[in-house]
């Protein structure tokens, strides 16, 4: 028997435009979302490059065609645990984690209020804290709550089930795994920065005033933890002076030896994120090639005149002491000047390593060197998209999940 219907597993800009594109062509589409919300790595940018318009408005129209389209049925709080059978005919086991908060949630507020405990807020990149009951983050989709079990104090505490007059609050709730029956499968599960602690000569972790490219995306965030006001961790204090460091870790034999292709470009906007706020503030971008191809050469070009490039692997950051600015060790590869940069603040460009490199499809497919699903991945019907194939920007990443969708479709009809 062949299935129509397509599972997506992954939340994020390739799978909600491949369940869309497919279930707007007819086809009955299951989405799986590990997280407990859509939107994946998108909905924490602050800007896209190179019009610098704000995530949210795209992203909105998105759940606004899924709620409207009775063809999608989405899970969160989910994931994969079993692929059996073949193209046209899979049967997946989807296990389904306890959200503690039922669909009587209005996301009112008032179990927050109550609530003792604290965790680390993972959508911020842990600069702030959330309560045990959280939501995400202020459009998140689905609009409810959820509470981590790691910080609950469950039963003991159960204030927020007092506080809900909804009865949307079960402490009781378990784990629950179900079988789907579909056609085909796309795997779009995204990306995760590359570690910058394993980069030890860059200080991240060590120096406060080093960050990276994500964390410095929610910082700059309306919603994010400061504000969206760019300052220094260690005190708060406007950032006057600023070192992007390209290829953190990337084209690199020891971390990533590839080229993640968007670091230079999200680096440049970020650089006017620090401007727009202090325009008298001093920028810096050490790099060793920008890439800045075909549309994005204009972009590059207006950006690079209000900023200082240099050209330059830089080879050690260190840390004053008393006032925690930081030096900048580079050589200048133009005029072969050591150069030592004393700033405010680091921002580490760290690159984009495949989720299927630590967690892999359950199933055999074939893999690159590097962990991406690759382009022949010799499994029929199941089709990698986005950045578990290669590093994609946002919109390449839109148009390749396209194309999955069409051949998730010609699978369902192929036999």
């Amino acid at each position: 028997m062949a299935y129509k219907s397509i599972l997506v597993v992954g939340g994020g800009i390739s799978g909600l435009t491949a369940a869309i594109e497919a279930s707007e062509a007819g086809n009955e589409v299951y989405l799986v979302e590990e997280k407990p919300y859509l939107g994946g790595r998108v909905a924490q940018m602050n800007q896209y490059f190179p019009k610098l318009c704000p995530p949210n408005c795209g992203l909105e129209i998105n759940f606004k065609r899924i709620k409207q389209n009775p063809l999608i049925k989405f899970f969160t709080l989910a994931e994969i645990e079993q692929i059996e059978g073949g193209e046209g005919d899979f049967t997946v086991t989807v296990k389904s984690n306890s959200r503690y908060v039922n669909q009587n949630c209005t996301a009112c507020g008032k179990c927050v209020e109550v609530c003792p405990a604290e965790r680390s807020n993972e959508f911020n990149y842990g600069l702030d804290k959330t309560k045990a009951i959280y939501k995400a983050h202020a459009f998140a989709f689905p609009m409810k709550y959820a509470i981590d079990d790691k910080a609950c104090l469950g039963a003991e505490c159960g204030k927020c089930v007092s506080a809900c007059q909804y009865g949307a609050i079960e402490l009781d709730m378990t784990a629950k795994s179900f079988k789907l029956n579909v056609g085909a499968i796309v795997w779009a599960t995204g990306w995760e920065p590359y570690d910058a602690k394993k980069v030890d000569y860059y200080g991240f972790g060590r120096h406060q005033n080093v960050i990276t490219n994500v964390i410095m995306e929610r910082m700059a965030a309306h919603n994010g933890p400061t504000g969206g006001k760019i300052v220094r961790p260690s005190d708060g204090k406007e950032v006057e002076s600023i070192a992007f460091v390209q290829c953190a870790g990337s084209r690199d034999e020891n971390n990533l030896p590839y080229c993640s292709g968007v670091c230079c470009m999200a680096s440049l906007k970020q650089a006017t994120y620090v401007k727009a706020q202090n325009p008298d503030a001093k920028v810096s971008m050490f790099y060793i090639d920008v890439r800045a191809m075909g549309k994005y050469e204009d972009f590059y070009t207006k950006v690079q005149d209000s900023i200082s490039m240099i050209k330059g692997k830089v080879g050690e950051i260190s840390e004053d002491p008393l006032t925690k600015d930081l030096i900048v060790q580079v050589e200048n590869q133009v005029t072969g000047e050591i150069m030592k940069e004393k700033v405010d603040m680091v921002v580490l460009a760290t690159g984009m390593v495949p989720a299927t490199a630590g967690s892999k499809v359950p199933v055999t497919i074939t893999y690159d060197q590097d962990g991406f699903i690759a382009t022949d991945s010799q499994q029929p019907g199941i089709y990698g998209t986005g950045c578990v194939k290669k590093p994609l920007d946002v919109a390449s990443s839109v148009k390749d999940a396209t194309a999955a969708a069409l051949k998730a479709i010609q699978s369902t009809v192929r036999r």
